[in-house]
């Protein structure tokens, strides 16, 4: 019944849930780094959660570009069983549509400029649309829903306006009886190119920064005054559902996931000269030309750190090409496998590569989103730096060993018909048998290769705790899947309200326990925590 569904649980008492959001005192929000446009950034608040200062119609539109949102409502909300419906009530919601600033043609482009600068309907330009680019994000940071999380662009018509409720069609689908079926919508205001945040005339409201935004009589289901939404704000639903806002313009890269990436060359012993370091970690998120796509890898040089940079460089470079063919792409999408693409990738890599006498381990992690937001991740490697996938509790290992002495790497030896001697744990000195690079040893020894290892499709699903944790052997030498674990969960536990760099304390973390477990080799590690949104550098390389 529609009453019922768009009825609560819980009765209504403003008053109630002003009160509790009042006791927030969680920072939520995000600081960007390296090649972020600070003027874009809000700073961090030190107090708890309060109503905000607006900036004024022409500043927001130097930080904010253009933006999109979700659902249209049912016209017959808040209407009983049994009711007479007169067309009295579908002209009152029409009314109520315009009155918040609803476009009637919203699906289609506008472009301003005329002599009294009224919108006009005209071919959709492109340079403009880029220029006017905003991205809005949405994290429940608390409530039952925690964790659910969405993006989305100004630009994207067909996904505006926004909704938020307990029932479909709500685009972000909160599982709180405290929340209406249809409790509050964004929608991207063209004129003023602005996000604007509106209560659908919920039972028991709706506050921005603890500031009550729904209509003043709350027992009249009739809509709140849109009110401007600003990058670091909190919007309540109900008492205990809170839902941090970000939004960044067409400068600012989001990756839609939590990223910590830390190294440390270590030493052989405590105080000690530090070691050469040849490891080099990265990730480049979207790739350039590819929003949906992204890499994440680690090489782990010997004999020097030329082959590592090299393989760093070339590697993501090669994917890249290779999914700028529409073919390949659509069919990595359609088909949930890019196996094709990550073989050819190391492939031409490897043909690429000019070092003879130094060589390296690769582990790349490719990360993909299809149209409905749902992410998919597969890894290539050569050599010994490990990755693996935690979700729902459980551990994928999304890499494989080759070091000489590994079971699989004896089976393979084996199959080409020279199989080691016992005993026998290196090749020409090296304790690898598959690698990038040492053209040198590869002429000397056909056992060699840099073939790589192939992991199964893993899609990431939405609120069930997912990470990936790489890290070059390092970190494998010293600390075990098992125990990597134990440390990510201990972590979320001392930091539950962390939404800004919770993946980068995590990494920190995991290298702290390898210094303290005494690791004697370069340790390199990427953190990526999937039930989190982050606004790093789109690229980044290290050291």
């Amino acid at each position: 019944m529609v009453g019922e569904l768009e009825r609560p649980l819980v009765s209504n008492d403003v008053d109630l849930a002003q009160d509790q959001s009042n006791d927030l005192t969680r920072n939520y929000d995000l600081e960007g780094e390296c090649h972020l446009n600070a003027a874009l950034l809000r700073p961090p608040r030190t107090q708890g959660l309060v109503h905000k200062q607006r900036l004024s119609s022409a500043s927001r539109r130097l930080a904010l570009g253009d933006s999109v949102v979700g659902d249209v409502s049912d016209p017959l909300d808040g209407i009983l069983v049994g009711q007479t419906l007169k067309r009295r009530v579908v002209t009152e919601h029409l009314v109520e549509l315009q009155k918040h600033g609803r476009p009637e043609n919203q699906s289609q482009n506008l472009r301003f400029g005329t002599e009294n600068d009224r919108p006009q309907e005209s071919v959709p330009n492109t340079d403009a649309i880029s220029d006017q680019r905003s991205c809005l994000s949405l994290q429940v940071v608390s409530g039952p829903s925690c964790g659910l999380h969405c993006s989305v662009l100004s630009t994207s018509t067909a996904r505006l306006p926004l909704t938020l409720g307990r029932v479909p069609p709500s685009y972000l689908l909160l599982k709180d009886y405290e929340v209406s079926g249809k409790h509050a919508m964004i929608t991207w205001n063209l004129n003023k190119l602005r996000w604007e945040l509106v209560d659908m005339g919920s039972l028991n409201g709706t506050l921005l920064n603890s500031h009550p935004i729904n209509h003043p009589d709350p027992g009249s289901r009739l809509w709140g005054d849109p009110v401007e939404l600003a990058s670091g704000d909190t919007i309540t639903v109900g008492t205990t559902s809170n839902i941090y806002v970000h939004i960044s313009s067409h400068n600012e890269r989001l990756v839609p996931f939590g990223v910590g990436m830390t190294s440390d060359p270590m030493s052989l012993r405590r105080g000690g000269k530090k070691l050469p370091m040849e490891d080099v970690c990265y990730y480049h998120w979207p790739l350039p030309g590819i929003y949906q796509f992204g890499v994440f890898g680690i090489c782990d040089g010997h004999g020097g750190v030329g082959a590592a940079k090299s393989a760093s460089k070339i590697l993501p470079e090669m994917v890249a090409t290779i999914l700028t063919d529409s073919v390949k792409r659509e069919r990595v999408v359609s088909g949930q496998d890019a196996s094709d693409v990550l073989r050819d990738a190391f492939s031409q890599t490897e043909a690429s590569m000019n070092n003879y006498y130094e060589g390296c381990t690769a582990t790349l992690l490719l990360v993909w989103a299809d149209a409905d937001e749902n992410f998919f991740a597969q890894c290539a490697n050569v050599g010994d730096s490990a990755c693996f996938i935690n979700m729902d509790g459980k551990q994928i290992k999304m890499t494989e060993d080759h070091k000489v002495t590994s079971c699989s790497e004896r089976l393979r030896i084996e199959g080409i018909g020279e199989p080691l001697k016992d005993g026998e744990t290196r090749l020409c000195g090296l304790n690898l048998a598959r690698m990038l690079g040492d053209k040198f040893v590869k002429q000397q020894d056909s056992r060699f290769s840099s073939e790589p290892y192939i992991s199964q499709v893993v899609h990431l699903k939405k609120s069930s705790g997912a990470f990936a944790l790489l890290a070059s052997d390092g970190l494998w030498d010293v600390v075990s899947f098992k125990k990597a674990v134990q440390l990510v969960v201990q972590t979320r536990e001392r930091h539950p309200t962390e939404t800004e760099n919770l993946a980068e304390k995590i990494a920190e973390v995991m290298l702290d326990e390898a210094r303290t477990q005494r690791t004697k080799d370069n340790t390199s590690i990427i953190f990526i925590d999937f039930d989190s949104i982050s606004t790093v550098s789109s690229c980044k390389v290290r050291p």
